[in-house]
């Protein structure tokens, strides 16, 4: 297993992992917050951001499909998915320094400072294993600590993607403001009390 040599994003991809090793057989078919998704074109969806995201560091391949457009079925284990991309994402950005000004990514605005870039490759990571698990009944894996470290990057990248790959803010119910759980999904777009339809 790479290590990054960023916390952040070691402890995303950390989340990201467990969340999908505790998947039971039968949970890849269920729906997520992610309105158009199940839970293992989520799963495709945040293994094909962290390929991007190495793919625009080290100019290595990226993505085998378009990751807003995942299928709807996983071919194989979970992990033969997800591995080669968190192994791929790990090992560009430990080549990055702390400091860097400019640093590739994938979406606009394309390049950011190596802080910031590290925080939205962890964002993605960290939200879409929350996605998994409250599709699937599992423990959420967005702790408070996790969600206040990701808030910076999300107060950069979120407005410029709304209606793309996040939606609009929606208001924090009362006695929530506090929470920084809540209020980075609010701010993304997510309910923080979803719960599945048939729940």
């Amino acid at each position: 297993m790479t290590a990054s040599g960023w916390d952040l994003l070691d402890h995303a991809h950390a989340a990201l992992r467990s969340v999908a090793d505790a998947v039971p057989a039968d949970g890849w078919g269920r729906p997520t917050p992610c309105e158009r998704w199940n839970a293992g074109q989520v799963l495709r969806h945040a293994a094909g951001d962290q390929l991007a995201y190495a793919a625009r560091l080290t100019g290595g391949p990226g993505p085998a499909e378009d990751p807003f457009a995942p299928s709807d079925t996983l071919a194989g284990a979970p992990a033969q998915l997800l591995e080669p991309a968190l192994e791929a994402a790990a090992g560009a950005f430990a080549g990055v320094a702390p400091g860097t000004p400019e640093v590739a990514v994938p979406l606009p605005p394309f390049s950011l400072p190596a802080e910031t870039a590290v925080g939205a490759a962890a964002l993605d990571a960290a939200v879409h294993a929350w996605d998994i698990a409250v599709a699937t009944g599992l423990p959420s894996p967005l702790t408070p600590a996790l969600a206040a470290a990701l808030r910076p990057a999300a107060q950069v990248l979120a407005e410029p993607l709304r209606g793309f790959a996040y939606g609009p803010a929606l208001p924090i119910a009362p006695g929530a403001a506090g929470d920084p759980v809540a209020s980075l999904l609010a701010f993304l777009g997510r309910r923080p009390g979803w719960t599945p339809p048939d729940a």
